[in-house]
């Protein structure tokens, strides 16, 4: 959901658009002679100042500082020359006020032959084709995807030759590749250095990269990302330039961090709750062995909340497998639809995460309180159709999740599946007694630029003594659901045109997606999303809200911002506008 992040973004985006640069002597710039390249390409080579798409305010006169106006023809003929042009002349002439650029590209250096050598297969790496134009820029790429992917698989002691023998006077340009892989690599002994007050054991947990397993850069990444999750180092280095008879050493150094406590707080705007603010102080590092405190509190006129968390790593070592231990402790008040929810809840669990794989198993113990809005408890046919009332419930839960996506913020291969079992345990006659089963499978594949993804949702809740609260059952709508509608909007379907405002037994979703780059970080989408939910447990026959729509995203660091606007496509007069950061893939 949108959090103060997505707002500070949105801050520093719109600060930078209207920034006051510091105004240097500049001339104007006139270009003449480019066949080949858009005048913008040539401009950003050279360093031309331009106002961005959306600073239509400023003037469009392209300038140069002065200052670079020495450089023009050495830039020129290195952008030239990494582009096959090699032979192209470039003349400059300055006023006052302009300089004119004149371009005369001449002939490029055509590619002739391509000739491969290798034990291992990389003829996907070789992009390069007979009669196009020599890129060097290319080049590299080609001899740095093959370097990843030997990597990758385990091959660590390769011997790669790459050449391009250039005929200026023919204008044509021999690719050669040779390749001897070498022999499989393995990862060696992990060496810890740098720890204070945490153990070992608790860096050993996190490392992919284990001795004896085939050797794989991936791993290393992973490696780096888990050790920081924990959020217990200021700085982590992982080595692995170390290498004996095909066997590589992982040599770890950390930092401890200096600064334990970490606070933030402010207001925002969430798609669901409104206005809202929030608040959170974490200890990091809490009581040593990287142990994380964390209270949060947010208040918004449909939700208030405060929750306190505990989270241990590697609590203790199961024949070979390392546990981590968590905690919740806290109590919040939610406005639904028609109703709301007051609870206050506990939840434990031990989970293990290795490579692709995690599971997490746990109790929680939750006290709900389910009452109609003041304006609907009047109505009987809804007193009847909500599960309202108190319900105290215990239960244990078992999550499984194996990722094969290549990323976790903006994947655009892979797969990705999960299974979630709940057990309201029937202590006593009054008990909600039930099963609660969630699956969930995603598919991303990408086509060149194009990327296509489906996520694919089902759920069933069997009631076997007592009905269960009305917050524990499906809901639809919202950036992982149906976008034509707002988070736990939709309730039991009754037409591809209505639904009701209690919640179902069984849910089915279905969501297809296809990203392309259409300008520098910004992507368009074209995104549809089917939903249904029944009022009976397994009942996957009743009536489905489709809805279409469009979407922006705009790449950052941290993940895609999105935007999207969706309506259902048999009543355009439901529509939504909702906007998150990461995929929804």
């Amino acid at each position: 959901m949108p959090n103060l992040r997505i707002f500070l973004f949105i801050i520093i985006f719109i600060q930078t658009l209207y920034a006051d640069e510091i105004e240097l002597p500049t001339h104007m710039v006139v270009l003449s002679g480019q066949q080949v390249f858009d005048e913008d390409d040539v401009f950003d080579a050279l360093g031309v100042d331009q106002p961005s798409f959306f600073q239509f305010w400023k003037d469009k006169t392209p300038k140069m500082k002065d200052k670079l106006l020495p450089s023009i023809k050495p830039t020129l003929k290195s952008f030239y020359d990494s582009e096959g042009f090699y032979d192209a002349n470039f003349t400059v002439k300055e006023t006052n006020s302009t300089v004119y650029i004149g371009i005369q590209e001449n002939l490029p250096v055509i590619v002739n032959d391509i000739n491969i050598s290798s034990d291992y297969d990389i003829s996907k790496f070789v992009t390069v084709k007979k009669g196009e134009r020599f890129r060097a820029k290319k080049f590299i790429t080609v001899k740095h995807d093959i370097i990843e992917a030997l990597l990758q698989d385990g091959y660590c002691s390769y011997d790669l030759d790459t050449k391009a023998y250039v005929d200026l006077d023919t204008h044509q340009v021999d690719l050669r590749y040779v390749l001897k892989k070498g022999g499989v690599c393995t990862f060696g002994e992990t060496n810890v250095t740098g720890l204070e007050s945490i153990d070992e054991k608790v860096v050993i947990s996190r490392v992919f990269a284990r001795e004896g397993g085939r050797f794989d850069t991936r791993k290393i990444k992973q490696t780096y990302a888990n050790l920081y999750r924990l959020d217990a180092f200021d700085t982590v280095m992982v080595n692995f330039d170390r290498k004996f008879y095909n066997v590589v050493p992982v040599d770890i150094t950390v930092t401890e961090t200096g600064k334990p406590y970490h606070l933030e707080g402010g207001a925002g705007f969430d798609t669901y709750v409104g206005a809202r603010i929030k608040g959170e102080v974490i200890k990091k590092n809490f009581f040593g062995n990287a142990q994380k405190g964390t209270l949060r509190a947010a208040w918004s006129q449909r939700e208030q909340l405060i929750q306190a968390d505990f989270f241990k790593p590697a609590w203790f070592d199961l024949f070979g497998y390392y546990l981590d231990f968590g905690a919740t402790l806290g109590y919040s008040n939610l406005e639904y639809e028609g109703f709301i929810e007051k609870k206050a809840y506990s939840r434990a669990y031990l989970e293990h995460e290795r490579e692709k794989f995690r599971i997490r198993a746990g109790l929680a113990l939750e006290n709900i309180d389910i009452a109609l809005v003041d304006n609907l408890k009047n109505n009987q046919a809804l007193k009847q159709a909500i599960n309202d009332g108190t319900f105290l419930l215990f239960y244990p839960y078992v999550e499984c999740v194996y990722d094969a996506r290549d990323s976790k913020l903006n994947p655009r291969y892979g797969y990705y599946l999960s299974g979630y079992l709940e057990y309201g345990v029937p202590y006593n006659d009054e008990a909600s007694a039930y099963t609660k089963t969630l699956l969930e499978g995603r598919l991303i594949h990408s086509f060149g630029e194009l990327t296509l993804a489906a996520v694919a949702k089902a759920g069933v809740i069997d009631e076997t003594s007592n009905e269960i609260p009305e917050s524990r059952l499906f809901f639809g709508g919202g950036s992982f659901s149906n976008r034509a509608y707002g988070f736990r909007q939709i309730g039991v379907i009754v037409s591809p045109t209505e639904y009701s405002i209690e919640g179902a037994l069984s849910m089915l979703n279905l969501s297809f997606e296809a990203d392309y780059p259409v300008w520098g970080d910004f992507y368009g989408a074209v995104f549809t999303d089917n939903t249904m939910l029944t009022s009976e447990s397994y009942d996957f026959s009743g009536d489905i809200i489709t809805s279409a729509g469009v979407g922006v995203r705009y790449m950052t660091p941290i993940g895609p911002f999105k935007l999207d606007v969706a309506v259902n496509v048999n009543k355009p007069s439901d529509y939504s506008i909702s906007f998150q950061i990461g995929q929804s893939f």
